[in-house]
């Protein structure tokens, strides 16, 4: 069974932090009373460090390996003992040896002997069965041995224990599931299997297809798919003793094996994969038909306003003539001195009747255009849309209190378009059609026109599946909002502990308190220094910045990132990989496999994985990449690579191992401790037609597709988190999914993001889950509120516009903690939660509460900006990281101009992740180079402050050679892993493996 994230052995910190001394390596008074009895000061200290090595770790120090010098030393401290200068090796094994029982015994620890072997596949085998995923396993089962004070085994053990017993329980599940099919689902499922003669693909291939732009056909063909799978059966698959994220894991399985290897395996599970992938893509495609839809009626709007934007513009041209002259008209005709006998044939002939008529015509003309000139344009394309919204509207949606008009249209419009409606009819409803439409949506008979009135259902359906008030309980996104959070059995059940975890008083008015007395103290702060305050100043009742908040770059700096960025000897991206396994074997994550996995079995297996990423991390395909390598590596050999290797799951992992390893470099600290992060997006060219893609005519013009690859980035400047987005959608609600999908040791606490990347309701959640939110936003447009509006705060009373909505906060105080718990634990991503607050109707007194609390955490921390000069640098510094990561992606991303040449989402989301891997390897590289000139200048006289190290950014690249011919025969094919370089870089004090 595959294992999720690997970490074969512990690496101690040359340079821990001091919360981590203070948490793991700090005795108690008897502690030390037993370290004492130990004979002589070496045994003593390795006493003391094997001791809080078992409690914090649950394993020992191995034999061989010294520990850290600075936990060395801060545990001599504690015992009186002298410092020393260099990690000591162990002693006598014997007396290693009987040091480890007594620490044992003194613990109350036992060894992992036969018993709790057997105790633990006991356990296993029960969470195996309860549904425990087998990447959570070995991870769970290390906590349990702790737990249970047993010496925890070589991880290896561990794992060859969970894949034995994994593989069993598999079988079972497989049994199970093939049990409950009916024969003729599993005939059906064979036939899936099989490539009809004169077909490139299996039927199986095509259900998973990523689905192109959206236009009517590729509405029409996904709706025929999600009919094909209900036809076959996949209503009667019972899934329900298996939990969601299990599912999932089988599904991918399947869907990573070819139609050939599916028809070799055994029956029971051929069909237990089979029917997961089905119920599983049977989701998916509904969540993409739903997409879709949304995009093609949002573009079809889009159209329909420009084209009446464009008509507009000309006829206002024409109708300033025409009111003109109705103008003159009308003084002529209110002329005091004219006389009232005048006839109408008079005044007409000196009016010029011709040209009054004309310009009573283009008046009325543009009179009609403001009324209905946009749903016009928009029932002009009525005629390509019913090509699919009759089969649309089929599909089956339920809805919220509330929705009832929307579902009662939705049986109308099927009615009509099923014959048993002949018009609608006078009764249907009409409270969903949006205002704009109203004026088209009556005929003159009094009848409600068609066209109108389903062009409004389509849109208010569009809309009520974003705010989740109609949804489809059969798909993956588009669920109840019930479904997304804790259901309130399980809430009451976890309420206490939320709190608890979440740091949040239950009180609310507790809550409300504590965040008055911050802004309370805050306002002072900043009405008190506004006088004094060089950023910014209150003019017409408006904060305005005095100066921007960029940073300062003295020559010193600029000459001492040139010095450095000089020195950094050029590199092929191939060796640069090679070196960095070297380090941190970040590869080992793409060699494992177990039960149900295949690796390659191939001669060069590390050059033709690290082939395989640069490929994609550079974006030059697997097809051209063959051709740029060295005779060894061909492209079969590059496509079953990327096949089974370079999964997303290993991808995370080998991304985090990187990432991890650069937090533990000594040079890292200066730059940040890793509780500061940001987030940014990107955005890249893509050349071929895809759901993700839309127009972005800022970098792209009007005609090209684009899309964003947005990147969570430390303040050490590693990237530890990627996702791919549509340049359409606000970048805020995809902040939180990397903040909580963060599988590094990074933990950050603060996170800055442009104006982008800001929304009051994600301020509130934020707050809520243990983050601040710092965006860079305008200052002067931002509304200020206080918590009680007759108190006065001075000269700030100018800026202060509002009041913040206590009451409200205080009545969804616990249903605000409940979504907030429901995102920590991932009931659902984080991005669809806030896409359905966001979208919700103005109603939804949850929604409106968290942008409440949005308001007031936003009030409080603008504030602090413009009194903070330390936050504003922090800011700036964070954002300039973002922006070097940036051009480090350019450089890199090199190949086809650096736009994506594939429209898959699975595609393009591993080139990204590709792309951040070879990101990673770079920083960590060059920090490591970086410290080595850095000793050379430093020993040379110079004084280099960490603080101007602080703005010397490991991104440099103009020394990395991305492209050319790969692994130059002759430079030698790296078959393995430098583990003497390894060695030689533990040595020089970069970390401690254990």
């Amino acid at each position: 069974m595959l294992i999720h994230r690997r970490t074969p052995s512990i690496i101690l910190p040359e340079d821990p932090s001091q919360e981590e001394l203070l948490q793991f390596w700090t005795l108690s008074a008897r502690d030390r009373e037993e370290v004492l009895r130990c004979r002589g000061e070496a045994n003593r200290r390795r006493f003391a460090v094997q001791l809080c090595m078992l409690r914090a770790y649950g394993r020992f120090v191995p034999e061989a390996t010294a520990a850290p010098v600075a936990i060395t030393n801060y545990l001599a401290r504690q015992l009186d003992l002298p410092p020393v200068l260099f990690g000591e090796p162990p002693g006598r094994l014997a007396t290693a040896t009987e040091q480890l029982q007594r620490i044992r015994a003194y613990l109350g620890w036992s060894l992992f002997d036969v018993h709790a072997q057997q105790r633990l596949v006991h356990w296993l085998t029960q969470r195996a069965t309860d549904d425990v995923l087998p990447i959570d396993l070995v991870s769970r089962a290390e906590e349990m041995l702790r737990s249970w004070q047993i010496v925890l085994p070589a991880r290896s053990t561990l794992e060859e224990l969970v894949d034995s017993i994994t593989a069993g329980v598999q079988d079972e599940v497989y049994s199970r599931i093939a049990e409950g099919l009916p024969p003729e689902l599993q005939r059906a499922m064979d036939d899936l299997l099989e490539v009809s003669s004169g077909a490139r693909r299996s039927a199986l291939f095509y259900l998973t297809e990523y689905p192109p732009e959206a236009s009517n056909a590729v509405i029409l063909r996904y709706i025929e798919r999600y009919h094909f799978l209900r036809d076959l059966g996949v209503s009667v698959i019972d899934l329900k003793s298996l939990s969601s994220p299990m599912v999932r894991y089988f599904a991918d399985m399947a869907k990573r094996y070819d139609v050939y290897e599916l028809r070799r395996f055994a029956p029971t599970k051929r069909y237990a994969l089979t029917a997961c992938f089905l119920v599983e893509i049977h989701k998916t495609i509904l969540d993409h038909i739903v997409a879709l839809h949304d995009q093609l009626l949002t573009k079809k709007m889009r159209e329909a306003k420009n084209a009446f934007e464009t008509r507009y513009r000309r006829l206002r041209q024409q109708s300033r003539r025409g009111l003109t002259k109705l103008i003159t008209t009308g003084e002529t005709l209110l002329e005091p001195d004219r006389p009232r006998e005048t006839t109408l044939a008079a005044l007409l002939q000196e009016l010029d009747e011709s040209t009054l008529r004309d310009a009573v015509t283009i008046c009325a003309e543009r009179q009609y255009l403001e009324d209905r000139g946009e749903i016009d344009a928009l029932r002009a394309r009525y005629s390509g849309l019913r090509r699919y919204l009759p089969t649309f509207f089929t599909l089956p949606f339920q809805g919220e209190p509330g929705s009832e008009a929307v579902l009662q249209g939705l049986e109308v419009v099927r009615q009509l378009d099923t014959g048993t409606l002949k018009t609608v009819p006078t009764s249907a409803p009409t409270a969903f059609v949006p205002g704009k439409f109203r004026a088209a949506l009556s005929q003159n008979d009094g009848t409600l026109d068609r066209r109108t009135w389903e062009l409004g259902l389509a849109v208010s359906l569009r809309d009520s599946l974003r705010s989740g008030d109609v949804y489809l309980p059969e798909s993956r996104r588009h669920v109840s909002f019930a479904n997304l959070v804790y259901d309130p059995t399980r809430w009451q059940d976890e309420r206490n502990d939320a709190y608890t975890e979440l740091q949040l008083p239950q009180a609310p008015d507790d809550f409300c308190a504590r965040l008055q007395h911050e802004f309370d103290e805050v306002a002072g702060q900043v009405a008190e220094g506004l006088p004094r305050n060089d950023f910014a100043t209150i003019r017409h009742n408006r904060l305005h910045l005095k100066k921007r908040d960029a940073l300062e770059l003295p020559p010193r700096l600029i000459h001492l990132r040139r010095t450095i960025e000089g020195a950094l000897p050029r590199v092929r991206i191939e060796d640069l990989l090679t070196q960095v396994d070297g380090w941190c074997d970040f590869t080992r994550v793409f060699r494992q496999t177990g039960a149900g996995e295949r690796i390659p079995r191939m001669a060069n297996f590390f050059p033709t994985l690290l082939a395989t990423v640069i490929a994609h991390g550079t974006n030059l395909g697997l097809a051209m990449m063959a051709n740029s390598v060295d005779e060894g590596i061909s492209a079969d050999n590059l496509q079953e690579m990327s096949q089974w290797c370079l999964r997303e799951d290993h991808l995370k992992a080998a991304n985090a191992i990187l990432v991890n390893f650069h937090h533990r470099l000594p040079l890292s600290s200066v730059w940040g401790d890793g509780m500061v992060s940001s987030s940014d997006g990107q955005r890249f060219g893509l050349q071929a037609s895809s759901l993700l893609g839309s127009l972005y005519p800022r970098y792209f013009g009007y005609y090209d597709q684009a899309l964003t690859v947005y990147t969570h980035i430390s303040d050490q400047h590693s990237v530890f988190h990627t996702q791919v987005i549509s340049c359409s959608v606000r970048e805020a609600i995809y902040v939180l999914d990397g903040l909580l999908n963060n599988h590094s040791i990074l933990r950050p606490k603060e996170h800055f993001v442009d104006t982008h990347g800001y929304t009051d309701q994600l301020f509130g959640l934020c707050h809520l889950l243990g983050y601040s939110l710092m965006p860079r936003l305008n200052v002067s447009r931002q509304k200020l509120s206080k918590f009680d509006r007759t108190k006065s705060y001075g000269c700030l009373d100018a800026v202060i516009s509002g009041t913040v909505d206590l009451p409200l906060i205080r009545e969804q105080w616990d249903q605000l903690v409940r979504v907030a718990a429901s995102l920590r634990n991932r009931t659902a991503p984080a991005h669809v939660v806030l896409q359905r607050l966001a979208s919700s109707a103005p109603s939804d007194r949850l929604a409106k509460a968290l942008t409440a609390l949005g308001h007031a955490l936003k009030s409080i921390y603008l504030l602090r900006y413009i009194h903070d000069l330390d936050l504003r640098a922090r800011m700036q510094l964070q954002v300039n990281r973002g922006e070097g990561r940036h051009q480090l992606a350019r450089r890199l991303f090199f190949a086809n101009q650096g736009a994506f040449q594939t429209g898959d989402y699975d595609e393009i989301m591993n080139k990204a992740t590709c792309l951040s891997l070879l990101s990673n390897a770079v920083v960590v590289w060059n920090t490591v180079q970086m410290g080595e000139i850095l000793t050379q200048l430093r020993a040379a006289g110079e004084t280099i402050t960490d603080d101007e190290l602080a703005r010397v950014s490991p991104m440099a690249f103009a020394h990395v050679i991305p492209n050319g011919t790969y692994f130059i025969r002759g430079t030698g094919l790296p078959s393995h892993r430098n583990h003497q370089e390894h060695g030689s870089l533990l040595e020089r004090g970069i970390g401690s493996e254990v």
